[in-house]
């Protein structure tokens, strides 16, 4: 860039100002960015489509696809109350698409990480109180989406309450993978300070068996492994914090741009239990990386601020797809899964790219 040109801590990479090049201005009305021509032009394909579908007030996170019923289903908080139960239906075999409420039985709170193995959708949640005399806390259900029965499967760690479960993936034996941040007390959703260090963990059904695998993220967020499950990826949204404390109640979380807002990748043990070898591929320009996935060819696609970013294995950024609202989280799609519904505050849209995801049915 030519010199004098300036960006805000909290402002996007599109919204940095160059007096001396007004052909930058350009970039904030793109539906994409390409960093890298060969494979960035390959990546989007002949004819790509970044195209808005729906405003949804509350519109939130944990989006999952159903390829059995071809249906998308994310998480919202509200309107009006953030107490609100229902989550949202996309129903994706309509053209064009529409969405309704989808409870489940009983319903599931401040749901915010969500996937599909063995025909069953699994929900991790961020929130704890009581709504209509039922008490909620942060855990991990099943539900299964045809009957719409519920089903808790973990909801402490000997006795102590989570702090906020965030997202989730799951490994061929089974095994659940999550991350636990303090966003829902940050966030007010939650009415229990939280009890001990954000973390990574790891719950094995068959057994009960829950184990801490990592400690060292400040704010894990998003969860995915690579497609052979030898690698796993973190996203690291400390850049977003707050207090803790139960006396003085959440204040809401506070963004600081010196603060972590990365991506880790890990190996997986041979055993498939621990992890180790952490590293740093990936800082966002914008804002923080939220949710995470990992595209049929390796590719790490992550949440960032008003976009999405597509990076190869080493973390080199390819592709920005833009939107105008904060992206939270992402699926795949289709029978092929071969398009994105990436989804945020207020805000649903759909890509078309050369870039088709993991097969989960």
């Amino acid at each position: 860039m030519p010199f004098h040109f300036v960006r805000n801590a909290t402002d996007d990479y599109s919204a940095t100002e160059v007096p001396n090049d007004p052909s930058f201005a350009q970039v904030a009305g793109a539906d994409f960015l390409v960093f890298d021509r060969e494979r960035g032009l390959k990546l989007l394909g002949p004819s790509p489509s970044n195209k808005y579908m729906f405003t949804v007030p509350g519109a939130h996170e944990a989006p999952v696809y159903l390829a059995s019923h071809d249906v998308l289903l994310f998480s919202q908080l509200g309107p009006p109350d953030p107490d609100y139960l229902p989550q949202i239906m996309v129903n994706l075999s309509q053209t064009p698409p529409t969405w309704s409420e989808f409870l489940s039985d009983p319903p599931v709170y401040a749901v915010n990480g969500g996937a599909v193995h063995n025909g069953l959708l699994h929900w991790v949640t961020g929130g704890g109180h009581s709504i209509n005399g039922t008490e909620y806390r942060p855990g991990i259900f099943a539900v299964n989406f045809t009957t719409g029965k519920s089903q808790p499967l973990l909801n402490n760690y000997f006795g102590q309450y989570f702090s906020g479960l965030n997202d989730v993936a799951i490994d061929p034996k089974g095994d659940i993978w999550f991350t636990d941040t303090y966003y829902g007390w940050f966030n007010g959703i939650n009415d229990q300070a939280p009890q001990f260090q954000t973390a990574v963990w790891r719950f094995r059904p068959s057994t009960g068996a829950v184990n801490m695998v990592d400690d060292t993220v400040d704010q894990p967020n998003g969860i995915a492994f690579s497609p052979d499950f030898k690698t796993l990826y973190i996203a690291d949204s400390g850049a977003a914090g707050g207090t803790y404390q139960q006396y003085i109640g959440p204040q809401g979380p506070v963004y600081n741009m010196t603060g972590k807002h990365n991506v880790y990748a890990y190996d997986v043990a041979c055993s498939g239990n621990s992890l180790r070898n952490k590293r740093v591929v990936y800082q966002t320009p914008t804002f923080f990386p939220d949710g995470i996935k990992i595209a049929r060819n390796g590719y790490i696609v992550t949440a960032a601020g008003t976009g999405l970013d597509i990076l190869d294995q080493d973390g080199t950024l390819l592709v920005r797809a833009q939107a105008n609202y904060t992206v939270l989280n992402f699926a795949w799609t289709g029978q092929n899964f071969d398009t994105i519904w990436m989804l945020g505050v207020e805000g649903v849209s759909e890509l078309r790219l050369n870039l088709p995801g993991p097969e989960v049915r």
